[in-house]
């Protein structure tokens, strides 16, 4: 297996035998954007999940580099360099803004020193937070709270970054500076799994996409493969 993370032949669903993945192989290696679409339902946010470990497939495995870390819990996954920006809006509203990030970096709560680094690093990322680090997260601005998440997610500095949905409920300049960050976090080397409905935006900035349907693998390929059949795919998942 090459490195980054992967999930191997998944099978997953929430309630008795039913089934959201069915078999399922995703691959995200370091340095690429890799896209996984598809219509609502098909799973994609599911193997997210999986790949986290906020659920455990019933088949199947999830493999970071070459370790299998199926039975990994969440915490250990987020030691070993993984973190997940989740869907919507995650911020805690009643923590303030270095709170929050505090709290991305709650495993190295018994360094003082190496947590303030850490915070003080996303500050620096991220001066537009400086002037709103004593402000509650819930008075912030769309854009502020997603530029919030993205700093509590890389708090700890993760090479493997899961992202569901980045562009919800943001207008369209919002959606712009969204992928441009996505975009930074690629050349910084780090592997990207992006799960989103926009998905022009995300086969504009992937490297590789793989598509889903009703729970299984459909198509995938680089995303020049992807150029002329966009338009198709959208009317068939409109269809499912």
């Amino acid at each position: 297996m090459s490195a980054g993370l992967s999930l191997v032949d998944a099978s997953a669903g929430y309630f008795g035998h039913d089934l959201v993945l069915d078999g399922v192989r995703l691959h995200a290696p370091p340095g690429w954007v890799t896209a996984v679409l598809g219509p609502n339902g098909s799973g994609k946010s599911t193997a997210l999940r999986v790949l986290y470990g906020f659920l455990r497939p019933r088949e199947g495995r999830v493999v970071l580099d070459d370790r299998d870390i199926t039975d990994t819990p969440v915490d250990e996954r987020t030691g070993l360099g993984v973190a997940f920006l989740p869907q919507g809006r995650s911020v805690f509203p009643r923590l303030t803004v270095e709170e929050n990030l505090r709290l991305g970096a709650w495993s190295l709560r018994r360094d003082r020193r190496r947590l303030n680094e850490a915070v003080d690093r996303m500050f620096d990322r991220y001066p537009l937070l400086v002037p709103l680090r004593a402000k509650p997260a819930g008075g912030l601005s769309g854009g502020q709270a997603r530029l919030l998440e993205f700093g509590r997610t890389l708090v700890l500095d993760p090479r493997i970054v899961l992202v569901d949905e980045p562009s919800v409920g943001l207008s369209p300049a919002l959606v712009d500076e969204v992928y441009e960050e996505l975009g930074k976090l690629k050349d910084e080397g780090r592997a990207i799994l992006l799960v989103d409905q926009n998905i022009k935006a995300a086969v504009g900035l992937a490297d590789y996409v793989y598509t889903l349907a009703y729970g299984r693998n459909h198509l995938e390929g680089e995303r020049q493969r992807f150029g002329d059949q966009l338009d198709q795919l959208i009317k068939e998942w409109l269809q499912l």
